[in-house]
């Protein structure tokens, strides 16, 4: 498994990515801490995950064997988004979501792509132009693909990204 390696001398690239940046990116093994919708008044609605993005994972120096990750607490907006649909099954397990992948199809003659977001046992579609993710706080160093909610400073849905 690989991880985007989105840092260059312990700095991230950017803060803010775009659909623009989709090939760039890679979201296995994102923790989605919480998910809303947002109706919008000329438009369905937004789509909006608070997530800890994996910007960066680290091989151990021998003889640990354990990897650690560069982690991000981010907001991941699809705005506008319109149709939809979830399949989620956390039925006997805990209530957390880790994301497989993202993928789009299209863009169609508009601009606008279907978006899946798939991860263990759950999928979400959405329909959208794209995407914008927002890096919140800089980055943090785990020994696992996640923060606690008290590393990450709580949950939010904020679309602001830190500045370096």
């Amino acid at each position: 498994c690989s991880w985007p390696d989105l840092m260059s001398n312990g700095a991230v690239a950017k803060t803010t990515w775009t659909e623009a940046d989709f090939g760039a990116m890679g979201w296995h093994d994102v923790k989605i801490h919480a998910v809303a919708v947002e109706e919008l008044p000329d438009n369905p609605g937004r789509l909006l995950l608070d997530l800890d993005y994996i910007v960066e994972g680290v091989l151990p120096e021998p003889p640990a064997r354990r990897l650690s990750f560069w982690i991000c607490p981010a907001t991941l907006v699809f705005d506008p988004a319109w149709d939809l649909t979830t399949d989620i099954d956390l039925n006997g397990r805990g209530f957390q979501l880790f994301l497989d992948s993202i993928t789009r199809s299209g863009p169609d003659e508009r601009g606008n792509s279907d978006w899946t977001l798939a991860g263990d046992r759950f999928t979400i579609e959405v329909g959208s132009p794209g995407f914008t993710q927002y890096l919140r706080r800089p980055p943090i160093l785990s020994d696992g693909p996640w923060l606690s909610v008290e590393e990450r400073g709580g949950f939010s849905f904020a679309r602001e990204s830190y500045r370096p």
